[in-house]
């Protein structure tokens, strides 16, 4: 069965660094919601607790929360952390993207 998700070391250790200062909680939640030029656009967020119907995935030692609405759109998603010289973001690649807007900001499936 393939992950729903999974992350790269860099996200992995990102998060972690993100976690340490806040020690409410539990991991990241991950989830889509429609909106972006594309029509759909990625949701992070702090996770406190596990709401009832999350999946949960642990990789890397970082558990990562997934909404049950946004499993379908998620499946086989690698998450990534890119930095340059300007700007540093989380980075979703989504083999099920059948389009990404320009900006990078939402995507279609």
């Amino acid at each position: 069965m393939t992950q729903i998700i999974s992350l790269s070391d860099r996200a992995a250790e990102r998060i972690k660094e993100i976690m340490s200062k806040d020690q409410k909680s539990l991991g990241v939640r991950v989830g889509v919601k429609s909106g972006g030029c594309a029509g759909m656009a990625y949701i992070m967020e702090y996770a406190k607790e596990k709401k009832p119907n999350d999946e949960m995935i642990e990789d890397k030692g970082v558990k990562v929360f997934i909404d049950p609405a946004a499993v379908m759109y998620l499946l086989g998603t690698q998450m990534d952390y890119k930095k340059d010289k300007f700007s540093s973001s989380f980075v979703f690649n989504n083999p099920n993207e059948t389009e990404r807007c320009g900006c990078g900001e939402s995507f279609k499936i």
